[in-house]
């Protein structure tokens, strides 16, 4: 025993050696370059949860994505790594000799995926075939009726008040809803015209029939960029795309905010119906904000049929938390994050307004840490970290992430994260590390214009962590890091109001992670 107390109290005497250098480093590097002139907050905790480096690190900042890191980790801790979104396909009619004589519902229960491109989401055709399975096991082959979109599961806007106008258009400003489809976005395909002509463009997918896009571009002269922006919202189908294309620029897809989701992924199964043998004679519509049907020509209908006489058939489960978290973070993704947000809004309370699911992630956040959460702390008013109206302290982020650490969903929420050099928002992150140094640090990017954050976690050399190791809670991939002996330290590394560009920026946080090493 007492040489067991020996060895403590010199790893105690190592740690306060170690981390007062650290500290006068961290705050030497802070104070030169292009973080000189910046806002900058810095907060990394020991195993054990004391603060090892305070730099400004009660400083009240946005974070932008580092935002997600709270959302993910919520969500995870909240409803469980194996959650899933839920997809009801219902109908309302009769069935004789194989003919609905009626309407088909597709009840969205939230699920981000549907219709999206990316490693966890089934592509379109195979998640319709699904739904029509469902269809030929209750008898239907044939619908003498309408497909209806319904996304009544969430009310309120689709985004957040605080979100930038210039934002909401875009497709990283999309907006969740309760059925969407292809993230709720659209392509366009954009080229240069002549110099001081409109920009020409091209809507290729998915398509949009009620949507009439102004074409208010110009094309630049050569060398001044890409400033092309849809301004559209979900009170008029009408929209204007805006900006410049520069005549050097090649031929490029942009892509932009849909916030018709629910009338997009009807249409989609119509035509997708269609093309595989099946009649519809009635086309797709969706519910408008009355309760009406609205159909592709913007047409206001009859009532929809309420909830409770909707014959639901079965449903289609969503990709499990566990893996929409891991893509979240990986790639950053704004809409997967506010699906998240407003599940758990919807989960709490049966309300998905903005303002619910607030309270309900913040009820969430207070049993991790285990105290309530003062108003100095943490102001969340997003699941992505795309408000400027968001803040958090780098103090309380290093917290919540150590307070992570004793939740049952820490290796699901752990495995989210990516390793610097691997892929995602952090890909080129680290460069001179080596990899299995690089493989030790678990962590999330946050950049918007004049802010750059990097939060997460960093294990100690042999404490078997690393991309090779074993999968993690789930999601098919990962490192192999547990939670020991040799714990891991946390940081979170925030810089607001720089006039530098990013690139700089993060070369001179790269020196501050290389100390954490």
């Amino acid at each position: 025993m007492k040489r067991l107390l020996s060895v403590a109290a010199l790893a105690l005497l190592s740690l306060s050696a170690w981390a007062q250098p650290l500290q006068e480093k961290v705050a030497a590097l802070s104070s030169k370059g292009p973080l000189g002139s910046s806002v900058v907050g810095i907060s990394v905790r020991d195993e054990s949860g004391k603060e090892i480096v305070s730099l400004g690190s009660g400083r009240k900042m946005v974070p932008g994505s580092n935002m997600k890191l709270i959302t993910t980790a919520s969500a995870l801790h909240s409803l469980g790594q194996d959650w899933r979104f839920k997809t009801g396909i219902g109908i309302v009619g009769t069935v004789t000799d194989g003919r609905l004589d009626g309407d088909v519902y597709i009840i969205g229960g939230g699920d981000p995926a549907i219709g999206v491109k990316d490693s966890i989401a089934l592509r379109p055709d195979a998640l319709f075939w699904k739904w029509k399975s469902i269809l030929r096991e209750a008898g239907i082959t044939s619908i003498n009726g309408r497909v209806v979109g319904d996304g009544r599961l969430w009310e309120g806007p689709l985004e957040d008040a605080g979100w930038n106008y210039d934002d909401i258009g875009t497709y990283y400003g999309t907006g969740s809803s309760a059925l969407s489809f292809y993230a709720n976005t659209i392509d366009f395909q954009v080229s240069a015209g002549a110099p001081g002509s409109p920009v020409i463009i091209r809507q290729v997918y998915p398509s949009t029939p009620w949507l009439e896009v102004l074409n208010r571009t110009v094309t630049g002269p050569a060398g001044t960029g890409n400033s092309l922006y849809l301004f559209t919202t979900d009170i008029s189908p009408r929209a204007e795309m805006r900006g410049t294309f520069a005549t050097d620029r090649r031929p490029k897809t942009e892509h932009f905010s849909n916030k018709y989701g629910a009338l997009t992924c009807a249409l989609e199964f119509v035509e997708n119906l269609r093309r595989t043998g099946w009649e519809v004679t009635g086309g797709a519509c969706d519910i408008d904000p009355t309760g009406r049907l609205r159909n592709t020509s913007f047409r206001i209908l009859e009532a929809a049929a309420t909830s409770g006489s909707i014959r639901i058939l079965g449903t289609v489960d969503s990709p499990s938390l566990s893996l929409i978290a891991r893509e979240t973070n990986h790639r950053s993704d704004n809409f997967y994050a506010e699906s998240m947000f407003r599940a758990m809004g919807e989960t709490a309370s049966g309300i998905s307004v903005y303002d619910s699911c607030r309270v309900a992630v913040l009820e969430v956040v207070e049993a991790v840490i285990g105290r309530p959460v003062h108003t100095e702390e943490l102001r969340q008013r997003d699941g992505s970290g795309l408000s400027r109206m968001d803040y958090v302290t780098p103090a309380f982020m290093s917290l919540f992430l150590k307070s992570m650490e004793s939740s049952p969903a820490f290796s699901a929420f752990l495995h989210s994260l990516p390793n610097p050099g691997s892929e995602g928002t952090v890909k080129t992150l680290l460069r001179k590390a080596s990899p299995a140094d690089r493989s030790r640090i678990f962590l999330k990017s946050g950049s918007m214009d004049g802010i750059l954050c990097y939060s997460g976690y960093v294990f100690p050399a042999g404490t078997g962590t690393g991309a090779a190791g074993s999968a993690g809670a789930g999601t098919g991939t990962g490192a192999g890091a547990t939670v020991g002996a040799d714990g891991p330290v946390t940081f979170s590394i925030m810089v607001n109001n720089a006039t530098a560009d990013t690139p700089v920026l993060r070369a001179a946080l790269e020196e501050i992670l290389l100390l954490l090493l």
